[in-house]
């Protein structure tokens, strides 16, 4: 994480900032980056569990091949993909179920 300091930001054209505006600024910088990374990596791990939803979607249709009992390991399946948030903050730290 790069941490910006006052003297990191420049004087805008316009007007001349003083210490303490630079010192605001720069707090603001640093608590936006700090903020926004774990929601990127919230956001890059829902999609890839959004994708392992939408391949398994066929499991669930009343046309699908698949024998009542597998149609319920896949709805497990599927159940454990939708609470992976629960435990789960980045694509780092997640520990995918297994396919039926």
């Amino acid at each position: 994480m790069t941490t910006y300091t006052w003297e990191d930001v420049g004087d805008r054209p316009d007007k001349v900032l003083t210490k303490t505006e630079k010192e605001a600024i720069a707090a603001e910088w640093n608590d936006y980056e700090t903020n926004t990374k774990p929601a990127v990596a919230l956001n890059d791990l829902r999609l890839v569990r959004d994708a392992k939803l939408a391949q398994s979607d066929w499991t669930q249709g009343a046309d699908s091949p698949l024998t009542d009992s597998k149609k319920t390991e896949w709805a497990t399946y599927r159940q454990s993909l939708r609470d992976i948030t629960d435990s789960a903050t980045s694509l780092d730290d997640v520990s995918w179920p297994e396919k039926p």
